[in-house]
């Protein structure tokens, strides 16, 4: 493994654990070159997923860029890390799992909503407002009496 501060080829694995519910192995690594510490995470990956944009342009899936959109949504919420951590394994397990290697960018977002919903109501409408693209108000008042409980079929 490269050292991502000097370059060094020659890193050397200190600690190994497991991670992320057993789904991933945590390594700790140190680079003799330079002193550096660093982690490095090791997962299954099944197949090479292609995410097909709204704009059909194709892409590789990146399970940086689908942590740090759960990550911004889940900001400041009372959601443990290992939750997270175990929910983004979740969604990549089930997307890897549904045989097409080409995954339109939509049923990937309608996933991660129902993920959310199930965990943080405030995570999923964070989500929400930036998947359906809110521009005003409205957008808001409209998802949000749709996740009330109507009070005429009391």
């Amino acid at each position: 493994m490269r050292c991502p501060f000097c370059g060094n080829l020659d890193t050397q694995v200190k600690d190994s654990r497991p991670a992320e519910d057993h789904a991933a192995i945590r390594r700790r690594r140190f680079c003799p070159s330079c002193s550096g510490r660093f982690t490095t995470y090791e997962r299954v990956q099944l197949r090479d997923l292609v995410v097909i944009k709204t704009n059909g342009r194709r892409e590789e899936f990146d399970r940086d860029k689908l942590e740090r959109s759960i990550r911004i949504a889940l900001q400041k919420r009372p959601v443990e890390p290992e939750r997270m951590d175990q929910m983004i394994s979740g969604i990549v397990r089930r997307l890897e799992s549904m045989g097409d290697t080409d995954i339109p960018s939509s049923k990937i977002g309608e996933i991660v909503m129902e993920s959310l919903a199930r965990i943080d109501t405030v995570a999923y409408v964070r989500f929400a407002s930036v998947y359906m693209n809110f521009q005003a108000v409205g957008d808001f008042d409209r998802f949000m009496s749709q996740l009330r409980p109507n009070p005429a079929n009391k």
